[in-house]
């Protein structure tokens, strides 16, 4: 261990595993501890014995549940959109040959008390429930403009700049209502909260399009795919990939002390008497608890069932999002379901996970409006967590740390700490403009 490295890489969460394999694919020396004996950290997938003990401290389930080792419970369960950032940086590193994709069933949204789906495009626009006739045909036009709009060409833009309209301007001269604004920007935008409205509404309108091209892409029924075994395999593959170009990788190391010089940079990190030195250091809040400030926390519950979610089209695998103001809440609560199509629980058993920024201390009471759209539940699981993001300077000290997971099921935010990350360690902007048909590795 006594080496020097470019880079040494703390935890092996995805946001780590990905940048370490970024990384070595770079070049760099790469150097990747974890204390835990396992990949993943707050990011892995538990079988059915080791949820039972994460949460009821006892590593008897019942018999019923099935085989313990049939289940792979995600521990921040997150659908990956098909056309998105993470999907590019999956083929642009070739980790694609590590894994097989499915896609998810269903995208939906709950709406004065009911679930529906999300409508994407002009033509389902016109069949949804969400909306009466004239919203409908209102909502047509809107998703009309989106499809044709093109940033290169003024032709497409109606005389409208984009980046000095607000999201509230430019829906408003649609005549759109509340509600449907509501699902367009919570649902298909994947804005957490309402601050988004008085941004410019050129973000809006691009990650409108990115769910309608990732919808299209496979032409199932949502824009989300899902790897098979869950996204226990996610931090693996890459992990795999670092390892293909160099990078050392060394589990269950306790301690991983970092160290600074006089200036107050990294110069190392010490374990178990040794200490390797390294350049820069890249981790994930736990490992530098100093340089990292709390900024809220998530409420969540898991729950095991043996039935599809109510009102979901009988869907294996589905996401449901209730916008904060359907509920009353500061901000949006998040529905996430996968399954044995998905091989992440034995025949005929679903795993749903309710998720939300936390508002108070009791889950059970705030994830309700959640869990009731679940049906019957075999087991319930609840529990909440701290969310940190970090508050050093990098460019002083050379600690590079990941923000803690959103409580959103979908990746867009994730890429976006890693691609940033990305950016601040080596002073270049990852090129993601890749040739989406070699993510052939996805299966319908």
């Amino acid at each position: 261990m006594d080496e020097e490295y470019d880079v040494i890489v703390l935890g092996t969460g995805l946001k780590e595993c990905i940048l370490s394999g970024l990384l070595s694919v770079d070049g760099l020396k790469v150097l990747h501890m974890d204390r835990n004996d396992y990949y993943g950290g707050e990011s892995t997938s538990l079988n059915l014995v080791q949820l039972w003990k994460k949460f009821r401290g006892s590593d008897n389930p019942p018999s019923n549940l099935g085989s313990s080792r049939d289940y792979n419970v995600d521990m921040m369960p997150k659908f990956i959109m098909a056309n998105g950032a993470l999907v590019r940086v999956l083929i642009h590193t070739d980790v694609t040959k590590y894994l097989y994709f499915k896609a998810v069933d269903g995208s939906y949204v709950y709406s004065k008390g009911k679930v529906h789906k999300v409508p994407a495009t002009d033509m389902e626009a016109l069949k949804s429930p969400l909306m009466g006739i004239f919203e409908k045909r209102r909502a047509r036009k809107f998703f009309i403009y989106v499809q044709a709009y093109n940033e290169n060409d003024p032709k497409t833009h109606e005389g409208m700049d984009l980046t000095r309209v607000t999201t509230r301007e430019f829906i408003a001269k649609f005549g759109l209502d509340d509600n449907t604004m509501d699902f367009i920007g919570h649902a298909l935008a994947l804005y957490r909260d309402d601050h988004y409205l008085d941004e410019p509404a050129l973000d809006t309108v691009k990650r409108v399009k990115l769910y309608e091209e990732s919808l299209a892409r496979f032409g199932g029924g949502s824009p989300y795919i899902y790897p098979l075994y869950g996204l226990g395999e996610l931090p693996q593959a890459f992990a795999r990939l670092s390892a293909v170009y160099g990078g050392t990788y060394m589990l269950n190391k306790p301690e991983c002390k970092v160290e600074f010089d006089e200036e107050g940079k990294v110069m190392g990190v010490a374990s178990e008497g040794e200490t390797a030195k390294c350049k820069k250091v890249v981790c994930d809040p736990s490992y530098l608890t100093n340089k990292v400030r709390k900024v809220g926390k998530v409420a969540r519950a898991i729950a095991i069932m043996s039935h599809p979610i109510p009102n979901t089209n009988d869907s294996h695998s589905v996401q449901i999002i209730l916008p904060q103001k359907q509920l009353g809440r500061r901000s949006d609560m998040y529905v996430f379901c996968s399954s044995y199509s998905h091989n992440v629980a034995p025949k005929g058993k679903f795993i749903a996970f309710v998720s939300t920024e936390a508002e108070t201390d009791h889950p059970e009471t705030e994830l309700k409006p959640g869990i009731d759209l679940l049906g019957p539940v075999d087991e319930i699981f609840f529990d909440i967590y701290d969310r940190y993001e970090p508050v050093n300077e990098p460019s002083l000290d050379n600690c590079f740390i990941s923000t803690s997971y959103d409580p959103t099921t979908h990746f867009e935010s994730t890429v976006v700490d890693v691609l940033n990350m990305y950016t601040m360690i080596t002073g270049k902007v990852l090129d993601l403009n890749v040739d989406l048909s070699a993510a052939s590795a996805a299966e319908e």
